[in-house]
This record gives structure tokens, C-alpha cells and sequence, in this order.
């Protein structure tokens, strides 16, 4: 069932018909955030249909297309693209000109050019087309924003913090991202930078409208076998020789300074090289009343702070925001997590398409450009060591 968001609700409402494309370590939680939002996941396709009989049966599903075709033939009422980067583009613009509800990874395609066709076209054809920013669905992370957005934390005057992981930190470790064709300019940044750039954005309602940044390759080589990101997958599906190696042109570390549009600065160290932090998303907000703290490895709570002390708020669906107890859906003290906040965006991207209503929050194809022209611009300043303005 395909909606035109500008047109109003359909006229039923059943549950929704989705296929997922991509078969690694995402494709995996996709398929079970869908299951948890209550749809009917009808299959998988892979790189190749024997690929995608093998994962189909792996994650109990009944079919593995054999092409993209098929998978519009079936006319599913969502598709979730979870390939490499350079096939994000082709392939969901394939499925948006087929009038076909899109969710698709990010980054959204390897360039601010490609993201923004996307963007365009799936304005065009008006159907729905999300891009899974899914920290903005801790119910914390919600707190933070309407505290702010309330004037709790006064006027903002700094943000900073990092995001960083080990996955990397072996010199003998990597994947598909290494390589610039498949996975970008941009490695680390546009990974998981971008996360980090949609979220605070998201919690404290300042763009970023300048960059001066950095990046740092730390080994000059590594295997040119194209394995998982992270365990999870339901199996390695190597790709190429491992004890090929290749030059490595995109960064495993960036350190970049934003100007925002208000004149405030803000700095975010990434890192896939960092020993022992697995996916620490780390953010605060400095405000002229108070600060405010968030930890991706410890989701269920925030630190608010002031010129008198210090708090932790914990996660409670009977106290908070409005936006913080819709999410928050087991009783305090019963811990949600990515997996939750993941379930929770799919479950809005659902709503959108039966109902034609934008829930709070909900990232799309607009959400996915504007992190796009981020990348891009800190690449480029990495490139030139200048300042350059995001547009």
C-alpha cells in the first residue's frame, strides 16, 4: 500500500508488507525491528539469489528474490535498503519511481548530490522514505530535547562529545566501508559521524553551519576481503581473499569544530580505532542554566547538571516529556535499548505509511541530505585544512 503523505489517511489500514534488501549485520536487525513493529516480512535479497535463499532460510523467512524486480514485482508496501553505500542510490530510487515506501540506510548515498535526488524524487512520487537515525528513539534522548526545547538548559553555548568504536583498531581488520568505492569518500564520518551530527541537531534545534576538520588514516593497508562490519551477520560471506591487501584511503579517525548557525561552537571526536569502546555515542549541550549529558552505552538515564550539582534522570514512562513516555513502552528499571529505539523508528515509518501523518521525529530522506552535505563538507575540509560552510 503506497501513501501520498499530502493526501491523508488510506482508506484501510492492514498490516504492512515489507522486504528487505541486503543480507549483512543491519539487514538482521531490520528484519526483526519490522517483526517487532507487527509486519509481514515476505523476504531478503542478496548479492546473488543464492545468497539470498541461504540468509532467507536463516532468518525464517520464506522467500530469497533473485533481483531487485522481483522484490518490486511483489509489491511490498515498504522496502528497507541495507546494502553497501554506493547501491543505496540505484536501488532506492528504483523502488521510489515503482511508488514504493523506502527506508534506507545511511549514509544515504555516497555523495550530497545523490542524496538529494533521492530526497526529490521521493518528495515527488510522495511516497514515504526514512533514513534510520535511530538514537533520537532513546526515550531519554527525548527528555534532553524537550528540556531544552522548553528553556530548562537556557540559551546553548557549547555541544560537544565523540562517538567511538574498536571494530578497526586491528590492522588487519576490515570490511566493505574500507573501500571507497563501495562505502564512500568518507569512512568513519559518514558511518558514524553522522549519527552523531543528526542527534544533536535533533536535541538541541541548532544546525551546523560551518566546518573545520581533520581525518587521520592510521594504517596505510588492509585486507581487501569485504567480510561483516560487526557478529550478528548470519555468516562472514567473504568476498574476496584476505590475505590480499589494499590501500586505505578513507579515515578511521576525525576531529571536527562546527560554528553553528547562532555563532556557538561545537566539537566531535570519531573514532572506529579506539580500544575497549564498542559504540559510545557521547554528547552534552552547555547551556547558560545548566548542561545536559548523554551516553549511548548507558541509554537509560541522563545527566543534568548546574552551578549547584548534579542529577541523573532515569528513563520513566509515568514522569518526563510527552514525546519521552511514548517511547518509553516497559516500566521503569526494565532496561530499553538500540534494539527498542530501532523497533520504535520502524514503527513510526509504518505509521507514516498508514496513516500519512510525519510522527515526532521521524528522520527522512530530508534528514538523510542535510547529514549527506555534512559529510561531504567536513571531507572537504579535512581535504584543505580550511573552513567551509555547510550548505
Amino acid at each position: 500500500m503506497t501513501t501520498d503523505v499530502s493526501t491523508g489517511p488510506p482508506t484501510t489500514v492492514r498490516r504492512p508488507r515489507v522486504a528487505v534488501v541486503g543480507t549483512g549485520m543491519i539487514a538482521a536487525v531490520h528484519v526483526r525491528a519490522a517483526r517487532a513493529a507487527g509486519a509481514e516480512v515476505l523476504g531478503v535479497l542478496g548479492r546473488t539469489p543464492e545468497r539470498s535463499v541461504q540468509v532467507a532460510a536463516q532468518l525464517g523467512l520464506d522467500q530469497g528474490y533473485p533481483d531487485l524486480d522481483a522484490v518490486i514485482a511483489d509489491r511490498p508496501d515498504v522496502v528497507h535498503v541495507c546494502t553497501p553505500n554506493d547501491q543505496h542510490h540505484p536501488q532506492a530510487l528504483a523502488l521510489i519511481r515503482a511508488g514504493i515506501n523506502v527506508v534506507c540506510e545511511k549514509p544515504l548515498a555516497v555523495s550530497a548530490d545523490q542524496a538529494e535526488e533521492l530526497e526529490r524524487a521521493a518528495a515527488e512520487a510522495g511516497v514515504v522514505a526514512t533514513v534510520p537515525f535511530v538514537y533520537r528513539y532513546h526515550p531519554i534522548v527525548r527528555e534532553i530535547r524537550s528540556r531544552i526545547a522548553d528553556g530548562q538548559l537556557g540559551r546553548v553555548l557549547a555541544v560537544h562529545g565523540h562517538y567511538l568504536q574498536d571494530w578497526m583498531l586491528d590492522s588487519d581488520a576490515s570490511s566493505w566501508r574500507v573501500d571507497s568505492g563501495a562505502g564512500g569518500l568518507s569512512r568513519a564520518f559518514a558511518d558514524i559521524g553522522s549519527h552523531w551530527c543528526d542527534l544533536v541537531e535533533f536535541v538541541t534545534g541548532e544546525r551546523f553551519a560551518s566546518v573545520s576538520a581533520v581525518t587521520d588514516i592510521v594504517y596505510p593497508t588492509r585486507p581487501a576481503a569485504s567480510g561483516p562490519s560487526f557478529s550478528g551477520t548470519p555468516d562472514p560471506d567473504p568476498v574476496a581473499d584476505a590475505t590480499e591487501r589494499a590501500e586505505v584511503t578513507t579515515e578511521d579517525t576525525a576531529v571536527a569544530t562546527f560554528r553553528t548557525g547562532s555563532g556557538r561552537i561545537g566539537n566531535v571526536v570519531i573514532s572506529q580505532v579506539s580500544a575497549g569502546r564498542k559504540n559510545r555515542l557521547w554528547f552534552e549541550v552547555d547551556g547558560t542554566l545548566g548542561s545536559a549529558a548523554f551516553d549511548q552505552e548507558q541509554p537509560e538515564s541522563a545527566w543534568f547538571g548546574n552551578e549547584t550539582g548534579a542529577q541523573i534522570v532515569v528513563r520513566d514512562p509515568s514522569q518526563g516529556s510527552p514525546d519521552q513516555r511514548r517511547l518509553a513502552v516497559v516500566p521503569s528499571g526494565h532496561p530499553q535499548g538500540y534494539v527498542d529505539a530501532f523497533a520504535a523508528f520502524v514503527a513510526d515509518t509504518y505509521t507514516a505509511v498508514a496513516t500519512g501523518t510525519l510522527p515526532e521525529g521521524l528522520p527522512t530522506f530530508a534528514d538523510g541530505a542535510r547529514s549527506a552535505r555534512i559529510v561531504d563538507t567536513v571531507v572537504a575540509s579535512a581535504g584543505d585544512t580550511v573552513w567551509r560552510d555547510i550548505r
